[in-house]
């Protein structure tokens, strides 16, 4: 929380004043209690505090911010000055410098001379202090903080990086501490748990990662799990993408003429080769290795239709599984979901996990093929 002192600046930090972090915010919204009297649903967290929703009162808290922040940088600004920045009427501004002098104590004063609204920087005040209300988290910002904190713990901090993964390290610790809670409590009260995510070393990543970078092409041996088969091709790095949890070099295979997705902990064997790296354009890369679903690649793209239960619908509807999909809502409930793909293992195994809630429409041939995986899993479980 931040006091106004007489003869000094008001004190914030860069996100409470921000408008990008302040339209951005979707969390726990604290209001300063027993000052705060309107008439909504409130948790008590402290006797200092109240929690409200994010969605009650959020566009008033912004404007408060707004009007702090041109009161903090201006000399003085006038009421036409308030409202053009605000879109707001009269009556409305009018309000919320009733509700700022009022509730928070804040020192604005009107000044005849100036003809504008400004802080009163010299009078002593007595009592309160000018407070902003503070803000948590958002639910993306605490949970890459709390990724990116965990990440950097793991790594070998005596290692080349050290030097620079402690002072991050450090500084994370500050900005879970920066929302008026102690780091500690935000560590024991929230968890992120990763589930279902495989174990593997990287054992060729620096390699990879040097010869991407360097523009160089690469030796490598390859273990397919798909295929069970053990390849050793030369390759030319394009990008290296982190996928559900695993790392995939996007390649130019000199072997198959072709572009190709490798899964880097299916890497046997790496050498870097003396042979500049074929380029190959962003475009043509997101036509062949981004437009269909999952991770597996090619450029001839089939749209599915799926379609979902009413009552598994209320899940679907929100889930992003390819970012070209279309989705609607049907008259009776269910959810009709669209996505394109180029390869339909990836995109099977998202069906089965549904089970009987989730119907193909189309293709008829990824129709079959369902219908046959869900047919050889009944069989494997009758004969176990």
């Amino acid at each position: 929380m931040a006091n106004y002192l007489p003869g000094q600046p008001i004190h914030r930090t860069q996100s409470h004043f921000t408008d990008t972090a302040m339209s951005n915010r979707a969390g726990v919204l604290l209001l300063p209690d027993p000052r705060y009297d309107a008439g909504v649903r409130a948790h008590a967290l402290s006797q200092r505090f109240l929690a409200f929703p994010a969605e009650v009162g959020m566009s008033e808290l912004e404007r408060i911010y707004q009007i702090d922040q041109l009161l903090s940088e201006r000399r003085f600004v006038t009421r036409k000055q308030l409202q053009d920045r605000l879109g707001v009427s009269w009556a409305t501004l009018k309000r919320d410098l009733a509700y700022m002098k009022d509730r928070l104590n804040a020192p604005i004063i009107f000044d005849r001379e100036l003809r504008g609204y400004r802080f009163d920087r010299e009078t002593k005040r007595i009592g309160p202090q000018y407070e902003l209300p503070g803000l948590w988290f958002s639910a993306e910002e605490i949970h890459a903080l709390l990724t990116m904190q965990h990440l950097l713990s793991n790594l070998d901090t005596d290692g080349l990086l050290g030097p620079q993964i402690k002072p991050l390290l450090a500084r994370l610790t500050g900005l879970l501490g920066a929302a008026d809670n102690p780091v500690e409590e935000v560590q024991r009260r929230i968890r992120i748990e990763t589930v279902g995510a495989r174990r593997f070393k990287l054992d060729h990543f620096q390699a990879v990662g040097s010869a991407l970078l360097r523009r160089k092409r690469l030796y490598i041996r390859y273990h397919a799990r798909g295929t069970d088969e053990v390849t050793e091709r030369e390759v030319s790095p394009q990008r290296l993408v982190h996928y559900r949890g695993n790392w995939y070099l996007d390649a130019w295979c000199h072997l198959r003429d072709g572009l190709r997705a490798f899964s880097v902990d299916a890497i046997d064997r790496v050498e870097i080769l003396d042979k500049r790296a074929k380029d190959v354009a962003d475009k043509r890369l997101d036509e062949v290795l981004g437009s269909g679903y999952g991770i597996f690649s090619g450029d001839q793209v089939t749209w599915a239709t799926l379609r979902f239960t009413p009552e598994r619908s209320r899940w679907v509807a929100d889930e992003r599984w390819h970012p070209k999909q279309e989705g609607k809502l049907l008259k009776d409930g269910s959810y009709e979901l669209k996505v394109p793909y180029a390869d339909d293992r990836e995109l099977i195994m998202d069906i089965m996990k549904y089970g009987g809630d989730c119907k193909v429409i189309e293709p008829k041939a990824l129709r079959e093929r369902v219908a046959a995986e869900f047919e050889r899993a009944a069989a494997a479980c009758r004969a176990g």
